[in-house]
């Protein structure tokens, strides 16, 4: 049986990110994968990359040797079948706790030698989720968040495994929005879009996670 490692890297449990999160995991569990998942805000303290190059000596190659609350998702998504990772996009980015983890998993495969680019032998699929309060034009080729979509598509398949990307705009940031005074967007509006449009992203997610054990 296929293991597949599912990571939240949002501080919600059931929200948006969770739930694309959620539904791509119930895609590989359909197609016959058990699923493993971490919920980064839960784990014990842990860092970005340190720079202590640990990783580069001859005993230690494409390992992460610094100790910590990521240790062993790390250990995890190594010894997998394919990784599932979603994050919010805060201020045109993943989340901090995103971005230490991908610090971790690329950089240890890294060989900064001109014969191979990866110590990484062991290539697995990944399903990259982002979800935003932006519309889904920002995505789109033309739109101002494309370079970071393609950044982290083509590090993860670069270092990790052939990446599939799906992107959620535009979504639901609370149930009630009456206590605040957000006047960029309509609430009616934004919730009436949320309810036709997240159920087809979540489709699309449960689709990315069966296809990622089938292929």
């Amino acid at each position: 049986m296929k293991r597949i490692v599912a990571v939240n890297a949002g501080p919600r449990k059931k929200w948006n990110t969770a739930q694309m999160i959620a539904s791509a995991c119930e895609g590989a569990k359909e197609a016959g994968a058990e699923i493993e998942y971490f919920n980064l805000f839960d784990l014990d303290k842990f860092t970005g990359c340190i720079s202590c190059f640990g990783c580069k000596l001859e005993k230690n190659l494409g390992h992460c040797v610094c100790k910590d609350g990521l240790t062993q998702v790390l250990e995890a998504i190594r010894t997998s079948d394919g990784l599932i990772i979603g994050t919010p996009n805060y201020l045109s980015e993943g989340t901090a706790s995103f971005r230490a983890l991908f610090e971790r998993l690329v950089f240890q495969y890294i060989t900064y030698k001109s014969e191979i680019d990866s110590y990484n032998t062991r290539p697995i699929p990944v399903v990259f989720i982002m979800t935003s309060n932006a519309p889904d034009e920002a995505y789109e080729p033309d739109g101002y968040y494309h370079a970071l979509i393609k950044k982290y598509e083509e590090m993860f398949s670069s270092f990790v495994g052939p990446t599939t990307v799906i992107t959620v705009g535009a979504t639901k940031q609370v149930n009630d929005y009456s206590p605040y005074n957000w006047t960029r967007f309509d609430p009616e509006t934004r919730i009436a879009r949320y309810e036709k449009v997240f159920p087809e992203r979540l489709e699309l997610a449960r689709k990315a996670g069966a296809a990622m054990v089938e292929n």
